[in-house]
This record gives C-alpha cells, structure tokens and sequence, in this order.
C-alpha cells in the first residue's frame, strides 16, 4: 500500500503561507543541488501529488507546476478547473478517490498542503508520515499547519536533521 507522506515548509510559529496564500517568504531558503533537505531522494519515492486549490492556484502563478510534469497531480477543490495534462480534480468523494489512489501501484503520494486538506486527511486517518522543514522565521500570521484537528493523533520521531541555513528537517511516522 502506497504511503501517504506529508512533505511540507512551516515557519517555527507553525504558518505554512501568508494570509492570502502567499509563499514567497520561503524564497530565502530555496532548494539546491548543495542544499536540498532531503526533497531529490523524497521525489524519487513518489509518483503521486494532492493539494488543495489555492497550493495549485499559488504555484500555478508562480508558474512552478513544471517541475512536477512526470507525477500524477490530483488538486482538491471545490471548482474544477478542467484536466490538464498530469492535473486533475477532485471536487467530490474527496476521502473516498484518495483511499482508492493508496491501494495502486507505485510510489508513495506526496500530501502538498494546505492546511485544510492537511486537517481533513489527518481526521480520516490517511497520513502516514510527515516531514516537516521548520523554516527559521515568524510569520505572526497567515496560514496555520495544523489548522484546528478534530481529532488527537501520536506520532513518532524518526529522524531529526539540522541545517546550518537554519531550518530544521523532522520526520515523523504515525504511532501503530
């Protein structure tokens, strides 16, 4: 069964955009070949990418989408945008279409963001890992990671790397 693995950047008070989506405050810390926290190998390991509508809005207009031509993208939202190449949509059976997508062949599925897609598929129990690059910065306010959970979850830590940008890389796996 495929893994569903949250792979996502949050400043250290737990924001993962500015309040209108915005990310360009990551931009000081962008991923290199020197530098790249671990995001060549876990691209490797996956095949597959959910996000919510405003991630793919933001990347959209950033013209980023690109660089993730060869995964199969499938964007939550509640507009349908039209299929484009590797993009689809899913406006409907949201918990349903994802725990089908977990039992196909291939690699793992990348959980983008944001925060209220996070929040739905840690209520219906479908996140498996998380690894989370705390960026060192404030952002005072914004977008939450971990936007209000319903439910209470454990979690263990695997690993812990420190950068000396800054960031610190955790990884962690969901409690059995």
């Amino acid at each position: 069964m495929k893994k569903i693995i949250l792979y996502i950047a949050a400043s250290i008070d737990g924001r993962i955009a500015e309040p209108d989506g915005g990310i360009e405050w990551l931009s000081e810390f962008p991923i290199t070949e020197e530098m790249n926290y671990g995001y060549k190998e876990f691209m490797a390991s996956i095949d597959t990418i959910i996000m919510g509508g405003r991630s793919w809005r933001e990347l959209s207009n950033m013209d980023a989408m690109g660089a993730y031509a060869d995964k199969a993208v499938y964007v939550i939202s509640r507009h349908d945008w039209g299929e484009k190449e590797n993009i689809k949509f899913i406006t409907e059976n949201v918990i349903e279409r994802i725990t089908a997508m977990r039992s196909e062949q291939g690699g793992n599925i990348w959980l983008f963001g944001g925060g209220e897609l996070v929040s739905m598929l840690l209520a219906a129990d479908l996140v498996d890992e998380m690894q989370i690059a705390y960026i060192p910065a404030i952002l005072g306010q914004g977008i939450s990671l971990f936007p209000e959970q319903p439910k209470e979850s454990k979690w263990e830590l695997i690993e812990s790397k420190n950068y000396s940008s800054g960031i610190i890389m955790v990884e962690y796996q969901k409690r059995k």
